[in-house]
């Protein structure tokens, strides 16, 4: 592991405490209102520390990923590159199709499509009032 891939590890890491710190647990769903790929994954791991195996599952199906990925990043010299390109590609491909899924399915309530309530809408909103 190099010094660098720990530098952007921590920076990742202290961004996403700051955040969920002040009250947004996702910065895209608090711009867009729109939720991204990985809604529900805080919340899944928070559920995996309490052992609800089965709570994590219906917060994000994927919440177990990130470890065996970030094994892979760190890996990635020694893995073959079209295997290392293979593992993101079908990772990626996962969080795709899971997000499609859980977007259109209505019994869904974590991943919402709300672009009204998102901070763009809501400044262009308060623009447009200002000036009409």
């Amino acid at each position: 592991m190099k010094k660098d891939d720990l530098q952007v590890i921590a920076g990742i890491a202290l961004f996403y405490l700051l955040m969920e710190a002040v009250g947004i647990t996702c910065p895209i769903r608090f711009l867009t209102g729109i939720s991204c790929a990985g809604c529900g994954m805080s919340r899944a791991w928070r559920a995996l520390l309490r052992l609800d195996l089965a709570q994590a599952a219906a917060y994000h199906p994927l919440f177990w990923l990130p470890v065996p990925v970030a094994v892979v990043l760190l890996l990635r010299d020694r893995i073959p590159r079209r295997i290392f390109q293979g593992v993101l590609a079908v990772v990626c491909g996962l969080f795709v199709i899971v997000y499609l899924f859980r977007l259109f399915s209505p019994e869904d309530q974590i991943v919402v499509f709300r672009p009204d309530e998102g901070l763009i809408a809501r400044l262009i909103a308060g623009l447009l009032g200002m000036g009409g």
